[in-house]
């Protein structure tokens, strides 16, 4: 397991200009750290356990009118996809109107995250990646937000249009219930996983104008007050010099950031570093894991690899930052 969260690779970093050096960097200490002792967790920042029992949640449609745009008829690509495995309670599709699903801790803290599952906006890994990271965000006072965002939108125009649209709206519902849930709403995250992931990032860094008419009682122009990016995509060039995609720049008001990713899951980790030394440069705080094994969509699934304890080290970020102090 490798974590980055100092200076001093940053200065290390600063003498090596290329991005592929920068990488070839990060790899080489994640060799070496590997064969180091992981710190205990904090009690306070430990997962419950898996038998922990979700409360029942607090549902919202998000456009009670019906959504601001429509979905292109599926391509033959796209239901072949879908077909590859039957929908199920924990594999949701064909979704067409978008809801938000809020569950509220027995001791809230005042944090608040809006969940995003990934299924290569195609489908949604709705448990895996949704409800039961929900259960771990409220066994650490969490409030936690399910967005069961609109897919497939995999043959639009722009794939992440539509997702990153609900999950704005999610933020403002957010945001207009804090002072009913005893919420902060400087303390509102987003966590995603892959497609959820690439769609967090959209939201949290495009600095282009919304999409759609904002409504005074249901959206909020800020963004989410920090982000958790896990195995997600999209943002880097992969094809030439390793570096952000073309027309892609990462904004010098970025919220904090958590990456993680496991070392052999395709380009990510290459996407992981480089998002890393972007916010760097910009001096916003953020931290980055990279494990050796671990593939791509465990979510929370215990295989036995360190990357399976990504909800301990990230609610040591969490609380590092502040997030999970009591207002």
């Amino acid at each position: 397991m490798y974590r980055i969260a100092g200076d001093g690779i940053w200065e290390a970093c600063k003498r090596n200009q290329s991005v592929k050096n920068i990488f070839a960097l990060f790899v080489g200490l994640a060799l070496f750290q590997g064969s180091m002792s992981m710190a205990a967790t904090p009690a306070a920042t430990q997962p419950a356990s898996a038998g922990h029992p979700l409360p029942e949640p607090i549902m919202f449609k998000l456009w009670p009118d019906g959504p601001p745009s429509v979905m292109v008829p599926k391509s033959q690509a796209t239901i072949k996809s879908q077909h590859s495995s039957p929908p199920s309670p924990t594999r949701v599709t064909d979704v067409t109107d978008p809801t938000l699903a809020v569950y509220r801790p027995e001791n809230p803290n005042g944090a608040s995250m809006i969940v995003a599952p990934g299924g290569g906006y195609t489908f949604l890994s709705y448990e895996n990646e949704g409800t039961k990271v929900c259960q771990w965000l409220n066994s650490i006072g969490v409030t936690a937000a399910l967005l069961k965002y609109r897919t497939p939108t995999r043959d639009e125009t722009i794939p992440f249009e539509m997702p990153v649209q609900d999950a704005e709206r999610s933020i403002g519902i957010v945001r207009h219930h804090a002072k009913a849930w005893g919420l902060d709403v400087k303390r509102v995250g987003l966590l995603g996983f892959s497609a959820g992931a690439n769609l967090a990032g959209h939201v949290a860094w495009d600095r282009t104008p919304r999409t759609y008419p904002q409504k005074a009682d249901l959206d909020d122009a800020r963004g989410p007050d920090f982000i958790v990016f896990i195995y997600g995509g999209g943002f880097v060039d992969t094809k030439g010099p390793v570096g952000l995609r073309p027309g892609f720049t990462m904004p010098s008001d970025a919220p904090p950031a958590f990456f993680l990713v496991a070392g052999d899951d395709h380009n990510n980790p290459i996407e992981a570093a480089v998002l890393y030394v972007e916010y760097k440069k910009l001096n916003i705080p953020a931290e980055l894991h990279i494990c050796t094994k671990g593939g791509h969509g465990f979510g929370m699934r215990k295989a036995g690899n360190p990357v399976n304890n990504w909800p301990e080290l990230c609610a040591e970020w969490m609380d590092s930052m502040g997030y999970l102090k009591g207002r």
